[in-house]
């Protein structure tokens, strides 16, 4: 059974960081595009970042460019993002997703077949 599982949220204050780790299990995703999203009350979830199999080339919504980073190590099968500068709109439930078919990154949810379950980060003002 395939799982991804999100760790690393909770509560900061605006300005401060945090970094999400997003762990697979059930099958190697070193050879596929794996991707944060997030998500508010009653709105769409949305793109965050994207990254493709390797790790060398990287999508950023533009509200996070600058401030968050994606990566991944293979040899664990986990993808993280490190969230710098936090402000309070970046409030939501982040999901990882990845994807079952592409090596080349990609922003639409339509392409990621596994999710995961979900992590809270808050962010005070």
């Amino acid at each position: 059974q395939v799982q991804l599982v999100e760790s690393g949220g909770g509560l900061v204050q605006a300005g401060g960081s945090l970094r999400l780790s997003c762990a697979a299990s059930g099958r190697t995703f070193s050879r596929n595009a794996m991707g944060w999203f997030r998500q508010t009350p009653g709105k769409e979830r949305d793109i965050v970042a994207a990254i493709n199999w390797s790790g060398s080339s990287t999508y950023y919504a533009d509200l996070v460019k600058g401030r968050f980073t994606i990566s991944r190590d293979n040899a664990k099968n986990t993808v993280y993002l490190q969230m710098n500068s936090l402000k309070p709109e970046d409030t939501a439930v982040y999901y990882c997703a990845a994807s079952s078919f592409t090596t080349t990154l990609s922003t639409s949810k339509n392409v990621y077949a596994y999710w995961g379950q979900g992590t809270q980060v808050t962010v005070s003002s």
